[in-house]
Parts: C-alpha cells; structure tokens; sequence
C-alpha cells in the first residue's frame, strides 16, 4: 500500500523535514488502522511496516510511505479476524481519512504553515495491491526495498563533459529509459533524498509496534495451532549393524557411561508462525 502527499506540499515538506516525514509515516498509519478497524472490512487491530521514499524513478523529489499489512488483525476481543481474499480496506474511504489525518497533525506542529486551500478539497493519491506471495518472496522483497538509496551505480552510464546520463524505469510500461543531467542537476537530485539525522526510515505500528509483543506473540501461538506449517518427511530408519541393532540404540552414555541410551523419535523444528 502506497500513500503519496499531494505537490503542493511538496516543497513544505522539504523545509521541515525531519518534523514532517514523522507525520506522514504517522498519518499514513493511522489511516489505515482506523478504517481497517470497522467491521465492515478487518474488523481488528492490523499491523503495519512502514517505510519511507522520496525519489521517482528520475530522481525527482515525491515524499511517499509504502505500508506492509497483513492479511487480517486482532478483534477487541482477542480474536484473529482474516481480511477478505485480495481485498483489505477500500482506498476510496482511506484517501480522505489520510488527508484528514495529515491535516488535523500539521495544525498541531506546523500552525504556521501556509498550505493553499485546495489542497484540502483534492483526492489524495492511495494504491494498493496484494504482496508477492510466500514468506521467502516477501523477505528477499523486503530486503533489497528497505535499504534500497535513490540510485545505485549500476544504473549510472556515463560521466563525461560534466553531464550524467543514467538510466531509470518508466513506471507507465515498465520499459527501460535513459536520461543525461548536468552533473549539478544531477547531484541536486540526488542529496535532496539524504534523510536528516534522527529520521527513521523505517517504522512499525499497530499489531507489530514494539508496545504490542506480547499481543503478537499470542496471535502468532494460535494462528499456528489453527494452521500448523507441514511438518518434513521423515528421515530413513538408520540401517542395522550386522547385530541386528540400529547404530542409535544400545550405545552407553558419554556423560555416566553406565546407562544405554535407546533413540525414540526426533523432534522437528517448528516452523515460524504468520505473521
């Protein structure tokens, strides 16, 4: 899920930095929390990763927040409550709960700030789509997206008569692009994505807010006692000794060396419970 800041703020939020990605990694959040908490949709406390971006595939400054959700939350009562397949909440009501949100915050820390009437009246732009499916998927996503800076070498394909042309992905059709800036431009571009000490790029809240370990912990207990993961094969027996005996049973303790020790089973590793 996707939540993006009008242009119009744009420049505001690049004078106050560090106060205002606070608020809108905030306002993204409890958006989302409040409308997923009625019961028409979740009904229950979702978990939320936040992560913080500012930069378009052309390096241009766009302050956005990516939120990963889980599939379902945790009702007043303790309960797990699923989401429906495919669907979460509708954007359409988060868009104007987001804006309202970001606007009752920036009156408390920014009452000065002149923020052009319209900007009030306008849709906000909110996307969402379902996550690449499997844990592993999702951690290799993660991984590469949270750390992921404006632009990496590899992307950068020449420097040379004091231009930079490198090349970005036009999110339109996925198609590959080129584009050459002076190197002043260029580096303009990218600075303006350095994030202030002390801003946190990364954030957690609801469900998976640190506060609520205990509550995650207990609903990780039961949704795995409702869906254990499958267990592994088991292994082959280990073939008999020309006595009869497998090479496991009827050997002596090495600690008292006076007991025998006979193999009974082997307890698997459990796997980690969702979410």
């Amino acid at each position: 899920m996707v939540f993006t800041l009008p242009e119009e703020l744009r420049n505001l939020v690049r004078s106050h930095q560090k106060v205002l990605y606070g608020l809108l990694m905030k306002a993204a959040a409890e958006s989302l929390i409040k409308l997923a908490a009625d019961p028409h949709y979740v009904g229950g406390l979702v978990g939320i990763l936040s992560v913080l971006h500012t930069w378009t595939p052309t390096q241009v400054y766009h302050p956005h927040v990516h939120c990963l959700v889980p599939g379902g939350g945790v009702s007043s009562n303790g309960q797990w409550r699923p989401a429906r397949k495919n669907y979460l909440v509708p954007v359409e009501a988060l868009s104007p709960i987001f804006r309202g949100m970001f606007r009752d915050g920036l009156a408390q820390v920014l009452p000065q700030a002149n923020v052009p009437p319209n900007v009030w009246r306008k849709d906000w732009v909110v996307y969402c789509k379902p996550t690449v499916q499997g844990t592993d998927q999702v951690l290799n996503y993660l991984g590469r997206y949270v750390h992921r800076i404006a632009i990496t070498n590899g992307r950068i394909l020449s420097m040379d008569d004091g231009n930079v042309t490198f090349r970005y992905k036009r999110t339109k059709d996925s198609t590959w692009k080129t584009m050459t800036l002076s190197a002043h431009e260029f580096i303009r571009r990218f600075l303006q994505h350095v994030l202030p000490a002390g801003v946190h790029k990364v954030r957690y809240f609801g469900l998976w807010h640190p506060a609520r370990r205990r509550l995650l912990r207990q609903v990780q207990l039961v949704l795995a006692l409702a869906d254990p993961a499958p267990r592994p094969a088991q292994p082959e027996p280990p073939s008999a000794t020309p006595s009869g005996k497998s090479p496991l049973e009827g050997r002596p303790c090495p600690h008292c060396h006076q007991g025998i020790l006979l193999l009974q089973g082997r307890l698997h590793r459990q796997e980690r419970a969702p979410p």
